[in-house]
């Protein structure tokens, strides 16, 4: 009986994390995309990512170093186009 409930502990477990990572990849995906096409609303999108990001790292669904990195990246290219921030 224990292993049951575990099992399906572990299913709700599973459907919220997989909620949250998948909502910080479109956030960085979307982000992404209004850089390169050099739209204005890219530093929010990339705030909005960052944010994302920091609350999957918080709830334990991306590694910080992984969340780290993806950020870094975001930013530089956000850098790179010209959008000082």
């Amino acid at each position: 009986m224990p292993a049951q409930k575990a099992a399906r502990v572990q299913e709700r477990r599973r459907a919220a994390n997989r909620t949250m990572k998948s909502g910080s990849r479109t956030a960085v995906k979307k982000a992404r995309r209004l850089i390169q096409s050099g739209s204005e609303q890219a530093a929010a999108a990339v705030d909005k990512a960052v944010s994302m990001l920091d609350r999957a790292v918080s709830k334990g669904v991306v590694h910080r170093n992984n969340a780290a990195r993806r950020k870094s990246r975001l930013i530089r290219s956000l850098r790179a186009s010209g959008d000082q921030k």
